[in-house]
């Protein structure tokens, strides 16, 4: 099993959510968060004063996949959430030892 954790723009959620669901994917975890790469924020124009913003609204999904999807499930979330322009995210992914399905028990990739 693997847990993929991906960072991409808010407005790009709905497309990767949808494409996620064209694979099969059926759980995942979504929070808003906020950061910054390479491109250390930007500045912005608000009522003629420019202002910097340090740390750039993002969205983060969480998603625990059989590893027999994984790749599929990584192309999926590039493609989906792609838009050429700078911070467009990151996708970490992580082995994941053991899953456990709280209300049946169930553990492993039966548990996802």
């Amino acid at each position: 099993m693997k847990y993929v954790i991906a960072i991409i723009k808010p407005f790009k959620l709905e497309e990767v959510r949808e494409a996620l669901g064209g694979l099969g994917i059926q759980g995942i975890t979504v929070t808003e968060v906020k950061g910054h790469g390479r491109q250390r924020g930007h500045t912005e124009f608000y009522r003629g004063a420019e202002y910097t913003v340090s740390f750039v609204p993002k969205v983060k999904l969480e998603l625990a996949v059989d590893e027999a999807i994984a790749d599929r499930v990584i192309e999926t979330i590039q493609l989906a959430g792609q838009t050429g322009q700078i911070g467009d995210g990151k996708i970490f992914v992580l082995p994941l030892e053991q899953a456990v399905r709280i209300r049946t028990g169930e553990t492993g990739a039966a548990a996802l």
